[in-house]
């Protein structure tokens, strides 16, 4: 999305500032950790803290650049969310437990897709009254995110009503409720997309109903919902767009990509009423087939280029 978005003038401070993000992954086990095979460490080493938190502050300078150049709504969130990534790292760097932050880290995710569902609404023409809507479930999701580290549980809860106010939106005035009317991949697209503010709503009526776990299955449940159930969605049905913009790939949609997207949300339920019901063998299984299900439908993106499923005749027919 930020290669798309920024001006090429700018677009340098990508390859300088973002790096940070990635090297913590060097960090997150010590070699003393692999030797005596113990779990990974509860907070982060220091050097990693530190990169990952330099990344975040980098990407809001990023964004600081990019609402220079263009002071939008849409952009104006996504700045919100990325200041909401930074809060979280800046947390984990002062050894907050992870479940206590780690709704931060999904809020920049989640604000970075919904400012972009936000920008494509010009095509339907939203209204300023349905605007305002989306703009008071987003402030109210930063809000009770804030009073979430004061009043755990309470706080915990009002975000879940966040997510459903926002999930709701989403779903009634998405341009997805349109294209998944039309053919080929547009209606795959708006399949993932509606497919996902449905998990994004599970999520908030998970956390008004359990509040904030520390851990066990609840919390499994909560953290599924939004990151595989939610965001893989939301990945699945932007990656044919973008990858061939970003990547210089022919890709050719497929019927068959609808299997991987099938897999992802059956053993996605799979392992929620495995977490529901305490039952071990369906949570192996649905993660076992979460993985599966990513990487056939990325194994479907690399075969779906016309030179390796097309022979030249075809191609030229």
């Amino acid at each position: 999305m930020l290669f798309v978005s920024v001006h090429d003038r700018y677009s340098y401070h990508l390859y300088i500032i973002e790096p940070p993000s990635f090297y913590p992954l060097l960090f997150f086990r010590t070699p003393e950790g692999f030797k005596n095979s113990r779990p990974c460490p509860t907070f982060p080493p220091p050097l990693a803290a530190l990169l990952l938190t330099l990344g975040s502050a980098g990407l809001v300078f990023v964004f600081y650049y990019i609402l220079l150049l263009q002071r939008s709504l849409p952009n104006l969130i996504m700045a919100a969310g990325a200041g909401c990534w930074l809060v979280g790292n800046l947390l984990w760097a002062s050894d907050t437990p992870i479940y206590r932050l780690v709704l931060w880290w999904a809020t920049f995710l989640i604000l970075t897709i919904c400012a972009e569902r936000l920008e494509l609404g010009r095509l339907v023409r939203l209204t300023r009254r349905q605007v305002n809507w989306f703009l008071g479930g987003t402030a109210m999701l930063i809000i009770c995110l804030a009073a979430a580290l004061v009043w755990m549980q309470t706080g915990t809860r009002l975000v879940g009503i966040s997510l459903i106010w926002l999930s709701l939106w989403l779903w009634q005035h998405d341009l997805a409720r349109h294209t998944i009317r039309s053919k080929g991949l547009p209606r795959f697209v708006a399949a993932c997309l509606l497919s996902g503010y449905i998990w994004l709503g599970l999520a908030g009526v998970w956390c008004v109903i359990a509040g904030n776990p520390a851990a066990g299955t609840r919390y499994d449940a909560m953290l599924h919902m939004i990151f595989l159930g939610f965001v893989i969605s939301m990945i699945f049905g932007h990656a044919p767009i973008i990858f061939p913009a970003v990547l210089n790939l022919q890709i050719h949609f497929q019927p068959i990509y609808y299997l991987p997207l099938v897999i992802l949300h059956a053993s996605l339920a799979l392992r929620i009423l495995g977490d529901i019901l305490l039952w071990q063998t369906p949570r192996m299984w649905g993660g076992l087939l979460n993985g599966i299900a990513i990487l056939t439908f990325f194994g479907l993106l690399l075969f779906s280029q016309p030179g390796l499923l097309r022979s030249p005749q075809t191609e030229k027919e």
